[in-house]
Parts: C-alpha cells; structure tokens; sequence
C-alpha cells in the first residue's frame, strides 16, 4: 500500500504542477506597451544629401525574426516597417541600428516609421520624420 500510496499522491502534486503553471501563463501580466523615440535626421549626413535616422525602441527588441510563434516571445521582439514620402512598398528595419536613406533627390522628404510585431502588425502609431535634402549636394 505505502508504494500505491506514493505513487497517487506522486500523481496528484504532478497534476497541481501542471494546473498551477498552466493557470500562471494564463493570467501573467501583459507586457507594457512598446514604442519607438525618433530623433531628428543627424545634420552633417544630410547637408551631404544621406539621411541617418536614429531611434530608440522601447518594451521591444528589433530583431530579424518573423512569425506567429514569435508573438509569444518575451520580452516582445519585433521591428519596424519604414516608408518612404508615402511610397507604396516599405522596408523591414531588422538591424537595430539608425535607418539610412541615401540618393534621395533635394527638396523636402517624409520617412514614416512604425513599430510592428513579428507578424507585421502594428504595436504603436506611426512616426514621420520630415527632412530637407539641401538643393544641389543630394547623394547620386
């Protein structure tokens, strides 16, 4: 009976183990919300026709990784989705570095920014970025 005994009880705390974690996943504290700061296009790239934007991600990692199984991932990773004066396509930036734009034409510019999950969902609302290309110095 002792070996039968242990065995259930063995049994028993096994499956408040598995209850307990399974209820604490449930119910652990959503993630604060992520954001990117975006600073001012750097002065001298730009008098030289090459924009350098630098960032700062906030309750997210930007990292090359994408997919549904990434969404659980803590904390959050993701990356952001960057367009070009209203352009139609963007690009991923998975680097974590300054986004760098060069062989725009001079005159005024817009760079929009949005931070997105892995599935390329948006997590926060879009920042714009509005720049001048000096007349006659743009990248060729």
């Amino acid at each position: 009976k002792t070996d039968m005994t242990r065995a259930f009880i063995g049994f028993i705390v096994a499956i408040a183990v598995l209850w307990a974690s399974n209820a604490i996943a449930q119910t652990a504290e959503p993630q604060p919300a992520a954001k990117i700061v975006v600073d001012a296009p750097l002065a001298e790239p730009l008098s030289r026709g090459v924009v350098f934007i630098q960032y700062r991600a906030e309750n997210l990692q930007i990292v090359p990784v994408f997919g549904a199984k990434a969404l659980d991932v803590s904390p959050r990773i993701g990356h952001l989705h960057v367009a070009v004066d209203g352009a139609s396509w963007i690009w991923a930036e998975t680097s974590g570095g300054p986004i760098i734009i060069a062989g725009l034409p001079a005159g005024p510019h817009k760079v929009e920014i949005t931070p997105v999950n892995a599935n390329h969902q948006p997590l926060d609302r879009s920042v714009v970025v509005e720049f001048v290309i000096p007349g006659g110095k743009a990248a060729k």
